[in-house]
């Protein structure tokens, strides 16, 4: 098993979704209007200065899930831009 976190600008979250559902997954959370600056995107902080904000999407699956959701968001990567798009990909030892 592994969870995959996803973080990424509020504005991709159609996006994100769709590609999160096109791998027949149905279950996760969702952390919305979180604050975050990366290497390769602009920070959201949700001001004036710096505006809009980030969500987290965790998602519990199996490895070839996983894999999927991965190959999703690079290719979404292409389309949309590098920023405000990051998947993280963690050992998962239980669930219960």
């Amino acid at each position: 098993m592994k969870m995959v976190m996803l973080t990424y600008y509020e504005a991709s979250d159609i996006e994100v979704m769709e590609v999160v559902n096109g791998c027949g997954l149905q279950n996760y959370t969702k952390v919305t209007r979180v604050h975050g600056k990366g290497t390769t995107s602009k920070s959201h902080m949700g001001t004036e200065v710096w505006p809009g904000l980030n969500n987290i999407l965790y998602v519990a699956c199996d490895d070839a899930q996983a894999d999927q959701i991965v190959i999703g968001i690079n290719n979404l990567r292409k389309s949309l831009g590098k920023e405000g798009i990051k998947a993280f990909v963690m050992p998962l030892e239980q669930v219960t």
